[in-house]
């Protein structure tokens, strides 16, 4: 299984992003997706994630202006983040779990800046 993430860049506060991020293999539409980001200096955490029959999960920092959305025809999972701040300045990773094997894509960079 590989993850390609893409969609990070420069946004100012306030702004809006939408992450994506695509999945080879057959595995997707039953694998967890989430979403985790790392800030410099600071440990990897969770932002969010979806389960294969939709159900969502967000860390308390994001939940009301992230959006964690899945297309299983696409094998494809999103992030759409919204009034975003400059502590949401990160390395965003996404990650598939299937079974007891996690994959991981590489990280894009979302950085918030004026």
């Amino acid at each position: 299984v590989q993850l390609q993430a893409c969609g990070g860049g420069l946004v100012q506060p306030g702004g809006s992003l939408r992450l994506s991020c695509a999945a080879s293999g057959s595995i997707f539409s039953s694998a967890v997706m989430a979403w985790y980001r790392q800030a410099p200096g600071k440990q990897r955490e969770l932002v969010a994630s979806i389960t294969s029959g939709g159900t969502t999960n967000y860390a308390g920092s994001v939940r009301g202006r992230f959006t964690i959305s899945r297309d299983n025809a696409k094998n494809t999972v999103y992030l759409q983040m919204n009034s975003l701040k400059p502590e949401d300045t990160a390395v965003y990773y996404c990650k598939a779990v299937w079974r007891d094997n996690s994959y991981w894509g590489q990280g894009t960079l979302v950085t918030v800046s004026s």
